[in-house]
């Protein structure tokens, strides 16, 4: 017999299928490198796995901060015998006698070390995160785009099928993922929609007919199982209050257990 906790795949993995299968090339944002006995990730059009060869143009995600008379350090990173992490920064203040200070503007990395860039993430003022870019195939395009408030992720869009498009939408408040959208057949439309809670998935509706709406809303087997069992329970505590408040014996059980043994000595 399948186990209620079993029921939590059925319907939600059918609705989820189209989308989450094309994410799983996503990989961890913003790592520096890998330890000797990692596997080699793949290699941008251009670049090479020979550090000795790297290109002369990384590619750099960071914008025109050459042309901009922004300055810049080079860092190399776990498994890099070469820089592959580069700041960006620019100078503020040093008016009215006061000395100029650099603040952090971009960060970007070349995470596969085959010497072209694919991370960058963006800063404000303040030194809060703003925006990141990121080729995480190593194609030279980006696939991913994340945008922070106060430092925090507040939207993450994902083109899951490399056609250069968004197809995913995901959105946190605080840190925390609240919702997601998802286009299935990648022509420009959502047509599911998840709803999370305390960062647990919900609900998800479906737009079986394309027009925009959601068609039907299926619902986290598990938990309203447990949902209906806590409710059942609290019925039966209830009901069994009542009766005892009825009857004239103790409401509570533990009261009754004990009245019950003191009756039998």
């Amino acid at each position: 017999m399948m186990k209620r906790s079993d029921f939590k795949a059925s319907r939600l993995s059918r609705a989820l299928v189209g989308g989450t299968a094309a994410l799983l090339f996503v990989g961890g944002i913003f790592a520096c490198g890998g330890s000797s006995g990692a596997k080699q990730a793949p290699v941008a059009a251009g670049g090479s796995t020979d550090q000795n060869k790297w290109p002369d143009d990384d590619k750099t995600m960071c914008g025109e901060w050459r042309q901009n008379g922004l300055e810049a350090s080079e860092t190399a990173g776990l498994g890099a015998i070469r820089p592959n992490v580069r700041r960006v920064y620019k100078s503020i203040g040093g008016g009215d006698g006061e000395p100029a200070r650099k603040i952090l503007v971009c960060r970007e990395v070349d995470t596969n070390l085959d010497g072209i860039k694919d991370v960058a993430r963006m800063f404000s003022d303040k030194g809060e995160a703003q925006k990141e870019v990121a080729d995480r195939n190593y194609d030279g395009k980006p696939e991913i785009w994340i945008s922070f408030v106060d430092g925090r992720m507040s939207e993450e869009q994902i083109d899951t099928n490399l056609d250069g498009k968004v197809d995913v939408w995901k959105y946190y408040v605080q840190g925390t993922l609240q919702r997601v959208k998802r286009d299935r057949d990648f022509d420009g439309n959502a047509d599911i929609w998840e709803i999370y809670v305390k960062g647990h998935i919900e609900r998800v509706g479906v737009d079986d007919s394309h027009d925009g709406h959601v068609d039907r809303w299926d619902r986290d087997e598990q938990a309203r199982y447990e949902a209906e069992e806590a409710e059942r329970k609290a019925r039966e505590a209830m009901d069994a209050k009542n009766a005892a408040a009825d009857s004239g014996a103790p409401a509570d059980a533990g009261a009754a257990g004990s009245a019950a043994k003191k009756k039998k000595k």
